[in-house]
């Protein structure tokens, strides 16, 4: 139990992510069903087949929201039952136990009563939506907009149309998708793919529209936005929204030459809505990043100015050699008390108790530590988009840049947390207990697997289509997790400067893996062309790791 107190924070961000993904693919995939494809499914000739495919993603969906809510609650109810000791009874009425159990109810009623027959009347197909209607309504109690003291009710509102706009654009994607493999006649592309883009403009709408109206009471103002880390996680959110805006129009005017008669590339359609489902889940990710920090206006001190932030990025030539270990704050402190218990004949006690929620002391030497990690990692990273590039341009050779990924593993595993094993104090397996030497490790974990995938693939070691498509995933997952990633750091604005060189390393992790998927989908020139933005993408992160700084 201490170890899942320990581990609550990152954990529940963790969950809360794939609640969201769930949550909007349920919706979504109900929506699609009501609006789009059942009316549509008498005038399509694969019509009853395709509505049995998305019925069956639905109730996945549904069935994958109840897991992952059950989840969730289990682990907000047995911390807060360790933390506060209260019995089960009466955690089980607080607000967010009740919400969510409103919501398991809303995902089971779902799971077993859409079919086809269901949507075949209108008052059942009603019915269920208003069960869909009572969930939005409970996963808004579990948000910022609940606790706000003033302006309550029109923050809720403003919470389920940002969700609603979530899952009628991003949640239904994935239908849309397994709709366009299926279908093959040119009318049937041409009605689906026209409805579809009209109910994207929908959602697309009740997000910017509920998006703005958070900006302004829970943002506020521009160092609200650039200042904190609520600001700089909306940052990120509004860039790859950005993002998925660029990808809808490509598809909208794909629609239009469909909806006018003329010829257009339905693969591309369907290749540009896959990358819309990768980067549109990390946008829920990053909104459940989002609640585990408060509103940049409840953040009145300790914002970081706009000088702070210039000063700490001021062009500075990498440090490419380390201090010793000896001189680390940990090291010295260890020193200290084995000194002390040798004086006093007694046990030694440890400097560090990993998971403990203590931070752990820093000197001028942690900080030049942490700096030529990152510099180190940044040359790596540098080098195999170079590499790549080459690869690209035709020189054999250069294939082998997988490998890089290896080195660089090992590098970070024996330098990113000095304080355990092998060259700390801490044992491999209690430091599991850290959230951020957990966090590092699978960070080792997924470049050793990407590394290995891509270069068995560029060898020809691996023949499999499937296999090649393992390193963009998990480079874009690494993305993802990246704007969950924390550092235990007591000064606050230091914490926030770092978050905001994180920031764009997430988001071009994101760029990276998704243009690579892009290149490996997408035949023609739309392939060839981002066979060259994603070694570009690792070349800034490489530029932006050598930049790195955290003093």
């Amino acid at each position: 139990m201490a170890l899942l107190v320990d581990i609550f924070g990152y954990l529940s961000v963790i969950l809360h992510g794939l609640v969201i993904v769930a949550q909007s693919m349920t919706l979504g995939g109900l929506l699609f069903l009501v609006f789009l494809l059942h009316p549509l499914s008498s005038r399509l000739v694969q019509g009853d087949a395709l509505e049995q495919r998305i019925v069956r993603l639905t109730r996945w969906s549904a069935w994958g929201l109840v897991l992952a809510e059950l989840a969730t609650t289990a682990l907000q109810v047995s911390v807060l039952m360790s933390t506060v000791d209260l019995p089960f009874s009466n955690v089980m009425q607080a607000s967010f136990a009740v919400a969510a159990s409103v919501k398991i109810l809303c995902a089971l009623a779902i799971a077993f009563c859409l079919g086809q027959r269901t949507m075949a009347r209108s008052i059942p197909r009603t019915l269920l939506l208003l069960v869909g209607l009572i969930e939005l309504a409970a996963a808004t109690a579990t948000t910022h907009a609940y606790a706000r003291l003033d302006d309550n009710t029109l923050l809720m509102l403003v919470e389920g149309l940002h969700q609603f706009g979530a899952a009628i654009w991003i949640g239904a994607i994935p239908c849309f998708v397994v709709v366009l493999r299926h279908l093959q006649d040119a009318d049937g592309l041409r009605l689906v793919g026209s409805r579809f883009s009209r109910m994207s403009m929908i959602g697309v709408a009740c997000v910017l529209l509920s998006g703005i109206t958070m900006w302004i009471f829970y943002v506020g103002d521009a160092q609200g936005f650039y200042g904190t880390a609520y600001g700089v996680m909306v940052g990120a959110k509004v860039a790859m929204f950005i993002g998925l805006l660029g990808l809808g129009l490509g598809n909208f005017l794909v629609t239009e030459r469909l909806r006018k008669g003329g010829d257009a590339s339905v693969t591309r359609m369907r290749r540009f809505a896959e990358v819309e489902i990768g980067i549109g889940f990390t946008i829920f990710f990053a909104a459940a990043s989002l609640t585990s920090v408060p509103p940049a206006v409840d953040l009145t001190t300790d914002r970081v100015t706009l000088h702070e932030i210039a000063v700490r990025n001021a062009p500075a030539w990498p440090r490419l050699s380390s201090p010793d270990h000896d001189t680390l704050a940990i090291s010295q402190l260890q020193t200290q008390l084995d000194q002390d218990a040798a004086r006093d004949h007694q046990v030694t006690q440890s400097a560090t108790t990993p998971g403990s929620g203590i931070l752990p002391p820093r000197n001028a030497e942690d900080i030049a530590w942490s700096e030529y990690n990152h510099h180190w990692a940044g040359i790596f990273v540098l080098l195999i988009g170079f590499l790549a590039l080459l690869s690209r341009a035709g020189m054999r050779w250069a294939r082998h840049w997988p490998l890089l990924f290896l080195l660089m593993a090992a590098f970070l595993l024996l330098r990113s947390d000095p304080e355990v094993w092998p060259l700390g104090q801490e044992g491999w397996w209690v430091a599991w207990r850290d959230v951020e030497v957990a966090q590092h490790r699978f960070f080792v974990l997924l470049i050793i697997l990407f590394g290995t995938f891509e270069w068995s693939v560029r060898t020809g070691r691996l023949k499999s289509e499937r296999a090649a498509l393992v390193f963009p995933l998990l480079v874009a997952v690494g993305g993802a997790m990246l704007l969950t990633h924390s550092h235990q750091i007591s000064n606050v604005k230091d914490q926030m400067l770092i978050e905001l060189t994180h920031t764009p390393l997430a988001l071009a992790g994101v760029a990276a893996g998704w243009s690579r998927w892009l290149e490996l989908r997408l035949p023609g020139r739309g392939g060839r062309i981002a066979g060259y933005v994603w070694p570009a993408c690792f070349m800034l992160i490489g530029v932006i790791l050598l930049w790195y700084r955290e003093a």
